[in-house]
């Protein structure tokens, strides 16, 4: 390649992407992205004009942000795009020894923070009345039980073995994120689900079922079920018990630890049973219960009735 001074900014756009193709060998959906946004900026620093790498600055990759932001493209979209620019600046630097790089020190915009979707204890009892006595019926029910009784992961429940339960402590150990391990209680119902589960199961147990991974939860197969499976199970029942949205299992973890929190109060207690590494990521369903204080506030106090008539 030419000194980056010299060549064209679309000039050492065409250079990088052919290095990209020919020497990192990146998949084509990959190159089109790194094409599509790095034209983007070519395009944007034409207008101001700037001409060459090497005359960018850091407030121009700004203005660059701020346009795509206008444009009303998403936080993980401008994202991806500095990433193609940090990438871009990078190689120009190794070709021309030396470590500028407009782009590394910007940010996209934060997305919103989506509040989870979660069920009212209403919704929950309508959604776990199963009708039917079939096995597999009774292998979703204890299933959905145990996603809103213990607050599981999808992953962590498709892990889960026989030998994980202790029945006399109704508690389960739980692999989760990291490999590590945690131990929560499962409630009565729970417990029941599952015992009425296990004596259909065997019909599904291969013969030479391993003594050290014994799945709790099988499908027709005789194999331990999948997470893409188990998400197709709980969207049936949703269906069949009249809910008028998608039920998917971190719904009945979101759910699980809304009213945990909500009767408890206890952040901490629900962190543990959850797994989360941060209580911050816990505290999102304090947004949640404070969401519901509200409504009730709103829908109770005689000041708040007043200010709809302001």
């Amino acid at each position: 390649m030419a000194a980056a001074n010299a060549s064209s900014l679309q000039q050492s756009i065409d250079d990088f992407l052919d290095y990209l193709r020919n020497v990192r060998r990146l998949s084509p959906h990959t190159l089109s992205n790194y094409t599509r946004d790095l034209t983007s900026l070519c395009a944007y620093c034409a207008q101001l004009p700037k001409n060459a790498a090497l005359e960018i600055e850091e407030a121009d990759i700004r203005g660059w942000v701020s346009q795509m932001h206008r444009k009303g493209l998403a936080g993980s979209s401008i994202q991806r795009s500095l990433s193609a620019a940090r990438s871009f600046f990078n190689h120009i630097g190794r070709l021309g020894g030396h470590s500028r790089n407009p782009a590394v020190s910007i940010q996209a915009p934060r997305k919103p923070r989506q509040l989870p979707k979660t069920l009212d204890t209403d919704q929950v009892d309508q959604y776990l009345k199963f009708d039917d006595d079939s096995t597999f019926a009774l292998r979703d029910r204890a299933m959905a039980e145990l996603f809103y009784s213990s607050g599981l992961r999808l992953a962590e429940l498709a892990a889960t073995n026989l030998n994980d339960i202790d029945f006399q402590s109704q508690l389960l150990t739980v692999t989760g994120k990291g490999n590590k391990t945690r131990t929560v209680p499962i409630g009565a119902v729970a417990v029941k689900a599952i015992r009425d589960w296990l004596r259909s199961r065997a019909e599904f147990a291969p013969a030479d079922e391993s003594d050290g991974e014994q799945a709790l939860f099988l499908s027709s197969r005789g194999r331990r079920i999948s997470t893409r499976n188990i998400q197709a199970r709980l969207k049936i029942q949703g269906r069949r018990s009249g809910m008028h949205q998608d039920i998917h299992p971190h719904m009945l973890r979101h759910s699980f630890a809304s009213h945990m929190l909500e009767s408890s109060g206890d952040l901490r207690a629900v962190q543990e049973m959850l797994g989360h590494a941060n209580i911050s990521t816990t505290q999102i369903y304090t947004h949640l219960d404070f969401q519901h204080l509200a409504k009730v506030y709103d829908a109770a106090h005689p000041r708040a009735k007043r200010r709809s008539e302001d």
